[in-house]
């Protein structure tokens, strides 16, 4: 997902990866097929992992036809299994992704007719084997896709609420906020309860996928199953969590379903939910921790309602959570200045298509420059690196690794010759206005006013606010 690829770099590197280069919506990394087993059942960032297989270039579709023609197949696909292509066009030559898919369909189906006069077939639900063709201008990758269904489908959710956070976009929140299960987690608009879930397997050591019924590598020819049995059941990640993981919403809906899931998700014993309004929360479960939350965005309530409703968490927060760190996701400015309190950090994620921010509050008692130098001061949690603090907005990554390597020297400011002027035509601050002012004078210009009889009125529509002036009494209607 956009903006969150240095987290998913993070993640890779801590699993062994080599070569981690970030790009944009991707990271690309080297490894054994030990560490693809491992990153699809690891990554908690990731929404599938793709394996390249063959690099080409093409100006056209009949190019690309020609170029899939040259694979050889079998080494991937046999005529009995299935399979489908996931084609992804960033092109100025080819327009259509579904005529790219068309296009590698034909050549995987030409292949095959012209050795055995038989065809693998096509499968859109549940395919043996997807192929995932990208094409960025004229380059052209081929890839197997590992992962087969997208890795937010962790497995675990079994119901949900109208509008679900993203598992993907929810671990990516907390990952950013830097908690790892050090203290109490709170979420008091948790939904079907994906923040906590999430954020209870994070605590734990618990991988995602340890919830999916099967991963697409399953089924190519290479697999290993004795592998992929130890990767699976290696336990080694797990951890103790002593703190406590709190949700609260006002719809008992909501909450009947967060209980399914997190009760499907076998982490019953560690998350508490129950149904609170927020504004009858009086005191905070713990002394200190953090609370993350992603409240409603106004699609579904009127503006007013909406104002209200992030004037009542800016106030509950400041009142009541005094010692957390909150985390805030939503995307409208307005409802960010109805909270009414200062961000320490802004970090830019997408919900969607909505371009939406996630915003920390270090929530203290009194005001901001009365708290102790050492508290204001105090270490943040620790980061993989010391430049995390700036990868705070777009491109923050990307700025933050050239700070690392040395920041290119800045060009120097350039300036404009010195104008000339015509004999006839004097510089500013010479010329004069009618014989009496100099552009470089600093008395005022005067208006000479010109009276008038009559009223001045406002145009009747009041939008361009211009005036109509009545200079003598004359016939009706005969204003100007």
């Amino acid at each position: 997902m956009a903006e969150l690829e240095d987290v998913l770099a993070e993640e890779l590197i801590a699993l062994g990866a080599n070569d981690v280069e970030i790009g944009t919506r991707m990271v690309s990394f080297s490894g054994d097929k030990g560490l693809m087993y491992k990153a699809n059942v690891h990554c908690r960032t990731a929404l599938r992992i793709l394996k390249p297989i063959y690099n080409f270039k093409a100006e056209n579709a009949d190019e690309v036809y020609e170029a899939l023609k040259q694979v050889n197949w079998e080494e991937h696909l046999s005529l009995n299994k299935t399979f489908s292509i996931d084609a992804v066009v960033f092109s100025h030559i080819f327009n259509h992704s579904k005529f790219v898919a068309y296009k590698v369909k034909d050549a995987i189906a030409d292949w095959f007719n012209e050795r055995y006069e038989k065809r693998p077939s096509v499968s859109v639900t549940n395919p043996d084997i997807v192929f995932n063709i990208h094409i960025a201008h004229n380059k052209c990758t081929l890839s197997l896709d590992s992962s087969g269904e997208s890795l937010h489908k962790r497995g675990y959710r079994i119901a949900q609420t109208d509008a679900p956070l993203n598992e993907v976009l929810a671990a990516g929140m907390i990952l950013k906020s830097g908690w790892r299960g050090e203290s109490t987690f709170v979420d008091p608009m948790c939904g079907s309860g994906t923040l906590l879930i999430e954020a209870a397997m994070i605590a734990l050591g618990i991988p995602p996928g340890i919830h999916r019924e099967h991963f697409a590598f399953e089924k190519w020819n290479d697999f290993d199953d004795e592998l992929f049995s130890e990767i699976y059941n290696d336990d080694s990640t797990s951890r103790e969590f002593s703190h406590r993981i709190i949700g609260s919403d006002i719809s008992p809906k909501a909450i009947a379903i967060a209980e399914k899931n997190i009760k499907n998700a076998g982490l019953k014993k560690y998350i508490d939910v129950s149904v609170k309004p927020l504004q009858q929360y009086t005191e905070a479960p713990a002394p200190n921790g953090i609370l993350m939350t992603n409240p409603p965005y106004g699609e579904r309530i009127k503006v007013d309602e909406l104002t209200e409703l992030y004037s009542m968490i800016g106030e509950r927060l400041k009142h009541v959570f005094t010692g957390y760190n909150a985390y805030v996701l939503s995307y409208k400015k307005e409802s960010f200045d109805s909270i009414g309190l200062k961000p320490s950090r802004r970090f830019f994620l997408f919900n969607g298509a909505l371009e939406c921010e996630m915003r920390e509050y270090e929530i203290f008692s009194g005001k901001r420059d009365d708290r102790p130098k050492s508290e204001s001061s105090r270490e943040r949690r620790p980061r993989n690196d010391s430049n995390h603090l700036q990868r705070n907005s777009k491109e923050g990554y990307r700025r933050s690794r050239r700070a690392e390597e040395g920041d290119e020297p800045k060009p120097k400011r350039e300036f404009r010759p010195k104008r000339e002027f015509d004999n006839d035509r004097k510089p500013r601050g010479e010329r004069s206005f009618d014989g009496d002012r100099k552009h470089g004078d600093k008395k005022p210009f005067k208006r000479e006013e010109r009276p008038f009889d009559g009223e001045r009125k406002r145009d009747a529509d009041g939008k361009k606010k211009q005036f109509r002036l009545r200079r003598s009494p004359g016939k009706p209607g005969d204003n100007r």
